[in-house]
């Protein structure tokens, strides 16, 4: 693959970033190198909710939508032949499935040092402070989860993804075991690194289902697995390619064209709406100071998808705006709350809004945008409003997954495992003054999080 590696300030792991053709299938992934522990920078379609609630029982996607014939070409010849006993790991955040599930769910996002970040010498405060967090959240979260049938459908969606995906990979002659590992709830980490390792897979294959890298998300489920692994005799040993990142992928890109263009067709002046990408934001000092690569991959992503609309002779205008801020500090601009309220006020009559971060339907899609968005937008002046669904188990969106998978396998390699040698004292020695301002801020941001209830950043 032609790419510039590239590094993010994240000890251990290299970004690849393709250089070739935006619209070829090759993925931004590397064979993932688990080198040594460090500190880790970060940090509805809901035309009808009532039918949403009734979901429940259903699937929110079926594999069964994989209808058209899957080719294998000559390139995949090689790895139907290999002895290896393949393993596909997908990577997702998770949520709760009933409100009881809610402030332990909260618990854990905020016991994650990626979430909120203390200093070294204050870790020991990490799970306290979730706890009290969690708790003063607990009941506004649970408001949200409520209004959209009492659980996030996350994990629901998410197996049937990797059934669907399981299946695309049988078409294509590779033999798989597809396994789903959430960040924050059931089916945890462990629990899928645990069946991986009893299951004897001898060649993995991580597949993060974030299309763009941020180091809040894909990269806090990766540190979980540098330490998972590297405390493993036998899994340390696994070969193992991560696929960082797949937005440029011109399968996702076409499944995701095909999708806004379709539900243009439901307005009566397709030609007169306004295309909303809405993504889910960090906070600007993950890009500045960390080194995050989530802002520009999301721009390209973007201009990717439009390109390929303008090439089907569709050439609305479009915005990208950013949502989930909380918080006093700087979030990525533009916020999502602020442009639809000035889109109203420039006379933009229908917005079509486009969850741009998410492949899967959750809080964030059913309530933050399908309810909060949708009654801001309307009483900003906006008067048609839809919302393209998630891509789920679309066909070809599966299919071109089960593809970057096919080509991540040769580049899975064993993993190099060292242990850290840095401490505090070391880091204090070096520069006390860094040291101290780190962590008068790290605190001062833990405290901060206390005073806003109404926070939604990763509330799946």
């Amino acid at each position: 693959m032609d790419a510039v590696t590239r590094s993010y300030g994240l000890s251990g792991i290299n970004i690849s970033k393709s250089n070739a053709s935006k619209f070829r299938h090759d993925s931004s992934m590397h064979a993932y190198e688990m080198t040594r522990q460090s500190s880790w920078s970060c940090g509805t379609t809901g035309r009808s909710f009532q039918n949403l609630q009734l979901q429940n029982r259903k699937r929110f996607c079926s594999a069964g939508m994989l209808t058209h014939p899957l080719s294998v070409t000559e390139s995949h010849s090689d790895i139907e032949e290999d002895v290896d006993k393949i393993g596909v790991l997908l990577l997702n955040l998770g949520g709760p499935e009933t409100l009881h599930d809610v402030q332990p769910f909260l618990y854990n996002l905020f016991a994650d040092p990626d979430i909120i970040r203390l200093p070294r010498l204050f870790r020991f405060l990490q799970r306290p402070l979730a706890q009290l967090i969690s708790t003063l959240r607990a009941p506004k979260s649970k408001q949200g989860y409520a209004s959209i049938g009492g659980g996030s459908p996350l994990r629901k969606i998410t197996d049937e993804q990797a059934d669907a995906l399981k299946m695309a990979l049988e078409e294509k002659k590779i033999a798989s075991n597809v396994y789903v590992a959430m960040r924050y709830w059931h089916p945890f980490t462990e629990e899928a690194v645990g069946q991986i390792k009893r299951d004897g897979i001898t060649k993995l294959v991580v597949l993060p289902l974030y299309p763009q890298f941020s180091i809040s998300t894909t990269g806090s489920s990766i540190r979980l697995l540098q330490t998972l692994f590297r405390e493993d005799k036998i899994l340390s040993k696994l070969p193992v390619a991560i696929i960082q990142s797949w937005y440029q992928r011109q399968g996702y890109v076409n499944s995701m064209a095909d999708l806004i263009q379709k539900e243009l067709q439901t307005f009566g002046s397709p030609d007169e709406v306004m295309i909303f990408f809405s993504a889910h934001g960090v906070p600007v000092s993950y890009v500045r100071d960390a080194g995050d690569p989530y802002k520009d991959q999301m721009e390209e992503c973007i201009d990717l998808i439009m390109h390929q609309l303008k090439a089907r002779g569709i050439h609305n205008h479009h915005r990208l705006a950013y949502q989930s801020r909380v918080g006093p500090v700087e979030w990525l601009k533009p916020y999502t709350d602020e442009v639809l309220v000035e889109l109203g006020q420039q006379g933009v009559k229908s917005l079509l809004a486009v969850p741009v971060s998410f492949v899967s339907e959750h809080i964030e899609t059913l309530e933050e945008i399908d309810m909060e968005y949708k009654e801001l937008a309307l009483e900003s002046g906006i008067q048609n409003w839809g919302r393209v669904p998630a891509l789920g188990c679309t066909s070809t969106f599966i299919a071109d997954l089960a593809d970057a998978v096919i080509e991540a396998l040769p580049s899975a390699t064993a993993t190099a495992i060292t242990t850290s040698t840095t401490d505090i004292a070391n880091t204090f020695v070096q520069d006390p003054l860094a040291f101290a301002i780190k962590l008068l801020l790290g605190s001062f941001l833990a405290f901060i999080l206390l005073l806003f209830p109404g926070f939604k950043n990763q509330n799946v």
